[in-house]
C-alpha cells in the first residue's frame, strides 16, 4: 500500500494567511476610529442643541425646585421652610381649584378636538378628496399659525356682550341666551375652552388625516363589499389603526390644557373671580405679582408632575400599541 505523503505548508501560504490574520485586527480599529470619528462629529452637532436646553429647560427647573423648598420674595434672603410650601398647596382652596379648573380644561382642550378630529378627518378623506381636501386641511388648521395671543383677543370681541357670538343670537331669537361669556361666573371656563376647541381642532384633524392615508385602502374596498356602513368602517377600522396617532393628539392637547396660559390670561386673566384660574396663571400672579417665589415654584413642579403622572400612562399605551 503507497504511502501518502503530507507535503507541509510552503513558505507562501503561510506568510499569506499570517497577512490575512493581521488585516482584519488592523481593518477593526479603522473601522473603529470611522465609528468614533462619526460619533464625535455627531455630538459636536447636538452640542449647541444641548447648551441651549441646558440653559433653559433643565437649569431653570433645578432653580425651581430648590426654590420650592424656601420662602424667598425674589429680592431678599431665602429662608429655608421645607415641604411648607408644598403643604400650602395642598391646603389652600384656591390654588387646588386651579388644579381643577385645568382637568375641566382637558375637556375642551383634549377630549373633544380628538373626538371631532376623528370624524373631520375621517369624512375629509371619504368626501373631500384633491383640491377640496387640501383647502379644508389649510383652514382647519390656521389656528396654529396665528399666534395665541392674537387668538385670544379675537375671541375676546366675538364673546364679548355686544360681539358676533350674541348678535348672532338675538338675530335667530335666543335673546335670553345673550351673554358676556368670558364675563360670566359659569360660562367663562367653558368659553375659555371653546377658544382651545377652535385652536386645536386643526392640528387632530391633519395628524389624523395623515393617519388614515397610511391605512391600507384595500380595508375599506372589502368592508364595503361586504356591505359595511361609514360608521362600522369608522368604529372598526378607521379609530382602531389609528391609536398611536390618537396617543400622540392626546399627549399634546392634555400638556396644552394643563399648562395653559396665554389663551387663560389675554381672554380673563384668570377671572371673573378666579373661575379661570388655572396653575400656569396662579404661578405667574404668586411669582410676579406677590413676589412669593418659593410658593409659584412650588406649584409650578407640582404642576409638572401632574403633567407626568397624567401623559405616562398615555405614552405607554400607544407603545403598547406599537409593539
Amino acid at each position: 500500500m503507497p504511502e501518502i505523503s503530507r507535503s507541509p505548508a510552503t513558505p507562501a501560504t503561510t506568510s499569506d494567511n499570517r497577512s490575512a490574520a493581521s488585516a482584519r485586527p488592523s481593518r477593526r480599529v479603522f473601522q473603529h476610529r470611522i465609528l468614533r470619528r462619526e460619533s464625535i462629529i455627531g455630538w459636536l452637532f447636538v452640542l449647541p442643541a444641548l447648551l441651549m436646553y441646558a440653559i433653559f429647560v433643565l437649569l431653570p427647573l433645578l432653580l425651581s425646585i430648590q426654590y420650592s423648598f424656601f420662602r424667598w420674595d425674589g429680592i431678599g434672603p431665602m429662608t429655608w421652610v421645607g415641604l411648607r410650601n408644598y403643604i400650602t398647596v395642598l391646603e389652600d382652596p384656591d390654588l387646588v381649584a386651579t388644579i381643577f379648573n385645568a382637568f375641566r380644561l382637558v375637556v375642551f382642550f383634549s377630549l373633544i378636538p380628538v373626538m371631532l378630529g376623528l370624524v373631520v378627518a375621517s369624512i375629509i378623506h371619504r368626501v373631500a378628496t384633491g383640491r377640496l381636501g387640501a383647502i379644508a386641511r389649510t383652514v382647519l388648521f390656521l389656528p396654529q399659525v396665528i399666534p395665541l395671543v392674537a387668538a385670544g383677543i379675537i375671541w375676546g370681541w366675538l364673546l364679548a356682550l355686544p360681539g358676533l357670538i350674541n348678535q348672532i343670537l338675538n338675530a335667530i331669537g335666543l335673546t335670553s341666551v345673550t351673554r358676556a361669556w368670558l364675563g360670566d361666573f359659569d360660562w367663562a371656563l367653558p368659553a375659555v375652552g371653546l377658544i382651545g376647541v377652535w385652536v386645536l381642532l386643526g392640528f387632530c384633524t391633519v395628524l389624523l388625516l395623515t393617519g388614515i392615508t397610511k391605512i391600507d385602502p384595500a380595508l375599506y374596498e372589502s368592508a364595503r363589499i361586504d356591505g359595511a356602513s361609514w360608521m362600522t368602517e369608522f368604529i372598526n377600522i378607521t379609530v382602531p389603526l389609528l391609536r398611536q396617532e390618537i396617543g400622540v393628539c392626546l399627549t399634546v392637547t392634555v400638556i396644552a390644557a394643563l399648562a395653559a396660559f396665554d389663551i387663560v390670561y389675554v381672554s380673563t386673566a384668570g377671572g371673573p373671580g378666579n373661575s379661570t384660574a388655572v396653575p400656569g396663571i396662579q404661578i405667574y400672579i404668586l411669582a410676579f405679582t406677590e413676589q412669593r417665589i418659593g410658593l409659584a415654584s412650588a406649584l409650578a413642579v407640582m404642576l409638572m408632575l401632574l403633567v407626568l403622572i397624567v401623559i405616562l400612562p398615555i405614552q405607554r399605551l400607544s407603545r403598547e400599541v406599537m409593539r
